[in-house]
């Protein structure tokens, strides 16, 4: 195991995930209807994508850690660009919570984690997308101090 990057409470410990790690990441982000359609069916794409974002400091894939067993996911990339002056900006993907332990405020931790260590890097903003129909997340993500403050546009290859 990696060394814990915070304490989220009640025995739960927020670390860098390891390659061993994918397959309950990977479960965690198909636990829902939305991502049951959208995910890959073998490992391999995972494994390379894990490779590229490990090996890149400006990636973190982090596994919140309960005795052993991962019961949340999140990646945070931080973008350099010119707007806002320059402004390095934080980039938060893949939020999961596993369901049984959902309402222990592990969400809300693993996101003022995101905040704290932005500002830590330096970053501007924290920023995240999230599907239109999460209609839970965007009342979570607003309770939080996350702004609905653009619309997001995708085009899928």
């Amino acid at each position: 195991m990696t060394a814990p990057l915070a304490d989220l409470g009640g025995g739960v410990v927020l670390r860098r995930a390891v390659v061993a790690d994918l397959p309950a990441v990977v479960a965690l982000l198909t636990d829902d209807p939305l991502g049951a359609t959208r995910e890959a069916a073998g490992p391999e794409p995972y494994e390379r994508a894990f490779a590229a974002v490990d090996a890149d400091p400006a990636h973190l894939l982090v596994v919140a850690d309960d005795g052993g067993m991962v019961i949340g996911t999140l990646q945070l990339s931080f973008l350099p660009g010119l707007s806002r002056g320059g402004a390095l900006r934080a980039q938060v993907e893949g939020v999961r919570v596993a369901a049984a332990a959902r309402g222990r405020g592990l969400g809300e931790a693993m996101l003022r984690w995101c905040a704290d260590e932005a500002r830590r890097r330096g970053a501007a903003l924290v920023q995240l997308t999230t599907d239109t129909r999460r209609a839970d997340a965007h009342r979570f993500y607003e309770r939080l101090g996350y702004v609905a403050s653009h619309v997001g546009m995708k085009l899928e290859l």
